[in-house]
């Protein structure tokens, strides 16, 4: 089958005015033959609109029409209907055919066109009349001329289509180029800010660092001189001493995102790091329920992989997301785990295991969830903004891609839950790759 039409277009005006010009040669006032010309007129026109409503079966329909309309105009048009001078009315169900199907089935609908005009040499009108042998040639030259049109028409069809689509395919090649060279533009782009910023933040941190360790001796210092002899000033310099931890901590953060983390990668099941992760969280954690729906696929590949760094990049996923549910009463977690094949950080798509992190609680605004793994980038009144980063820098480290996105299910009322979902890719250990092999990364 070929593309269908939709829409008039140039070659239906042609039809339309070929026959406009057969309703202008005599007889013109042939009620039978206006009718019928205006009947191949309408079938021409909504040739479109049929084949949009039924496209399966409207492309036959079109051709079965014509045939049909072909067969009584030249049976009205002629005392004698094989003699009719408007034989050539079959071209057009036979090019229509040619535009629509293939080869073969050009061949048929162009067989079946000429054995209806063949099947007028039994009317019993001419039944008892002689037929010199030269009529029979005249038929046979008609008949050949039909198939000539048909399949020159089909040709040119098939080759029209043939470059539509591959065109099309060209196009879409382009399309996914250019959107992989946007991606890597912007992903170079986000490299370079990146490292300015974990520059400076290095440079910064060490700086801080220092006076911070000043500040906390001296209010020690301070606490175990005063001791009970002056309890505001021994409160006030618990309060310094608090505050230091948390500003050192703080930059404990910055160097954190700041410098290259070395990765042992080793083969290993991803599920296993994960189960981790979920048990650091839920351990710890004092707020409202949260339950975890877990959905891993059987005989998952191995995954070269950082055991520590993964497990902290889950843990942050995770602890973000009991967060979110937290604030909004508890809810549930999904967890699913399944084979999938990807294009990794490197460009190359590959085959690997995707792990899906779901939660029900608030989501993240769309106008976020392009900026959420860029630095100082949070939802949370309290948080920083560093920890998606260095998840995003740990995935990148290990050629594997993150992505987040809206869950919003749908609820049991007919509602839609909230949420949001986190989509990470991890490319499978190649064949060439040892499962306990182990391999030095620096991630920078």
């Amino acid at each position: 089958m070929t593309e269908k039409r939709q829409n008039v277009n140039w070659m239906d005006v042609l039809w339309l005015l070929f026959l406009l010009g057969l309703a202008l040669i005599p007889p013109v006032k042939e009620i039978h033959k206006q009718g019928l010309l205006l009947a191949f007129g309408v079938t021409q026109l909504l040739e479109g609109w049929l084949i949009a409503r039924l496209p399966r079966r409207g492309e036959i329909y079109v051709v079965l029409i014509k045939i049909g309309l072909a067969m009584l105009f030249i049976n009205h048009t002629g005392e004698v209907a094989i003699n009719s001078s408007y034989w050539p009315i079959y071209f057009l169900p036979i090019v229509t055919a040619a535009e629509f199907f293939g080869p073969w089935a050009t061949l048929f609908w162009t067989t079946l066109a000429s054995a209806t005009y063949c099947a007028y040499l039994f009317d019993p009108e001419i039944r008892d009349l002689e037929i010199p042998v030269e009529s029979y040639w005249l038929l046979a030259i008609r008949v050949l001329f039909f198939y000539l049109s048909g399949m020159l028409v089909n040709r040119f069809a098939v080759e029209i289509r043939r470059q539509t689509q591959r065109y099309q395919e060209l196009a879409g090649a382009l399309a996914e180029t250019n959107r992989r060279l946007e991606q890597a533009q912007a992903d170079a782009r986000r490299s370079e800010r990146l490292a300015a910023l974990g520059q400076m933040s290095a440079g910064l941190a060490h700086e801080i660092r220092n006076p911070l360790g000043v500040i906390k001796g001296s209010a020690e210092m301070l606490t175990q001189k005063l001791k009970e002899s002056n309890p505001l000033a021994t409160e006030l310099a618990g309060y310094i001493s608090t505050e230091t931890n948390r500003l050192s901590a703080l930059v404990t953060r910055f160097l954190d995102f700041a410098r290259p983390l070395h990765a042992d990668l080793k083969s290993q099941d991803i599920t296993a790091v994960l189960d981790r992760a979920l048990n650091d969280v839920a351990q710890f954690w004092k707020g409202a329920t949260v339950q975890v729906e877990k959905n891993y696929a059987d005989n998952l590949p191995p995954v070269p992989m950082d055991e520590s760094l993964c497990e902290q990049a889950f843990v942050n996923i995770v602890q973000n997301a009991y967060d979110a549910m937290g604030a909004s009463g508890g809810g549930t977690l999904r967890i699913q785990v399944r084979r999938s094949r990807a294009n990794g950080s490197d460009g190359r798509y590959a085959d690997g295991v995707e792990v899906s992190i779901e939660d029900t609680g608030p989501g993240i605004p769309p106008e976020l969830q392009e900026q959420i793994f860029n630095p100082f980038v949070t939802t949370k009144k309290a948080g920083v903004g560093l920890g998606l980063s260095i998840v995003s820098k740990i995935i990148d480290g290990h050629h594997g891609t993150i992505r987040v996105e809206s869950s919003d299910r749908p609820a049991g009322d007919g509602a839609r839950v909230p949420g949001a979902r986190f989509v990470i890719f991890f490319p499978a250990a190649s064949e060439n790759t040892a499962v306990g092999e182990t391999a030095h990364l620096v991630i920078s």
